[in-house]
């Protein structure tokens, strides 16, 4: 197993299956935080219903398809990212990323996608990293603006979450602009 030093108290991991039972206890800690914006708070609520999105994973990055990675500080699950899609055949991926609201303010989460970049550009050879939040999340918006991302435009009534047609602003680097 691998871990990336984020700061002296703070790694990113790959979060499996076998963590259920964690991953579950920090959905309950971080709900309220993370809602509004991202759709596993709504339906990971016991230990079965993470352990599927976690095993969802698992297959999914079997296939070379998603990753799913924990943000841990002084031991604690905090937050995560993901490779929301990986199609390495055309060469595009999607990050994504959540965090608790007392690990915020601290790079964290600008942190952990630099390194996922790298590896996407760098390892993969992958050409595009793509970035998609909701307009309203700025917090988000100005992740994807501090990694260098070039807002595309936006996608309206894109999505539903929670009943609610959402719109999705499309951020995206290409491995040509991406200086690591």
């Amino acid at each position: 197993m691998f871990a990336v030093t984020l700061a002296d108290d703070a790694e990113l991991r790959p979060l499996e299956p076998w963590q259920a039972a964690e991953f579950a206890a920090h959905a309950e800690r971080v709900r309220t935080d993370v809602i509004e914006y991202i759709p596993w708070a709504h339906t990971v609520v016991d230990e079965a219903t993470a352990r599927k999105f976690l095993q969802d994973y698992a297959e999914k990055q079997a296939r070379d398809e998603g990753r799913v990675y924990g943000i841990w500080v002084d031991g604690v699950l905090e937050g995560g990212t993901v490779f929301r899609t990986f199609d390495a055949p055309r060469g595009v991926c999607e990050a994504g990323v959540w965090l608790g609201a007392g690990a915020r303010g601290r790079g964290l989460v600008t942190t952990a996608v630099r390194h996922m970049i790298d590896w996407a550009f760098g390892v993969r050879g992958m050409a595009r990293v793509e970035w998609i939040c909701d307009p309203r999340n700025t917090a988000s918006a100005a992740v994807a603006k501090r990694l260098g991302m070039t807002c595309e435009g936006v996608l309206r009534d894109a999505y539903l979450l929670a009943g609610e047609r959402r719109d999705e602003q499309i951020w995206a680097v290409l491995a040509r602009e991406w200086a690591a």
